[in-house]
């Protein structure tokens, strides 16, 4: 009885905690050091699982775009499941890069499609909600974003910010963190976890730019 006691209260956690597998509704497996395994999943999107985030004329498809469904340690030092909308070409490159995080227990806010949030971009940094898939343009300018093509992710937006020499700072709450010597659960650095994940799979960091300083946005092109 205590054995099945015990077995019920982990099934229980594990549905709480969101890291219950999404395909089976099992309990993901348990590793060596006896966490719950990192799981991820790449299945293809339709226009209406895009909603607001794709239209007409966008650079990419949704036939060119696959949703990565991944685990990740959150902000509450539990496992959640969150979904990522990348490039097709991308995608296991992207599982790879979050695995890498996931075992180094990297923590991330949240992580949901920016449609959630009306694919404002805006209001999903606010949120500070990690994403990826966004038919929009650049910050301040007219040219296609990389989100637009799926080859860019945004990490941790507010402790991450988007900083300018003249002194923007986006999101606004992520003000205290323009200072990089600030260090706190989530941030992105040169040495550091996420740098190095991505840069293994060919990604570049907008943290390593001139101006502006991207420090949330990781991507295929260094755009």
């Amino acid at each position: 009885m205590r054995r099945i006691a015990l077995a019920l209260g982990l099934l229980l956690a594990l549905a709480l905690t969101g890291c219950l597998d999404p395909g089976t509704g099992e309990p993901p497996p348990v590793g060596s050091s006896g966490v719950a395994a990192f799981r991820s999943s790449v299945t293809t999107v339709t226009a209406a699982d895009l909603g607001s985030s794709w239209r007409s004329g966008c650079p990419v498809g949704p036939s060119q775009l696959r949703r990565v469904r991944v685990t990740y340690w959150g902000y509450d030092g539990a496992i959640h499941t969150g979904d990522l909308i990348i490039r097709d070409t991308e995608a296991q490159h992207v599982a790879a890069a979050f695995r890498e995080l996931y075992d180094a227990r990297f923590q991330i806010n949240r992580i949901h499609p920016v449609q959630r949030y009306g694919s404002d971009d805006d209001a999903s940094m606010a949120a500070n909600n990690t994403s990826a898939f966004n038919c929009r343009a650049v910050t301040g300018g007219s040219r296609w974003s990389e989100h637009s093509y799926g080859t860019a992710i945004d990490i941790n937006p507010v402790q991450n910010p988007y900083v300018t020499s003249s002194g923007t700072v986006l999101p606004p709450a992520g003000k205290p963190y323009a200072d990089r010597s600030v260090k706190v659960t989530g941030t992105i650095n040169r040495n550091g976890v996420v740098r190095r994940a991505f840069a293994a799979v060919g990604w570049e960091w907008g943290g390593d730019w001139t101006n502006p300083k991207d420090y949330q946005h990781l991507s295929l092109n260094d755009r």
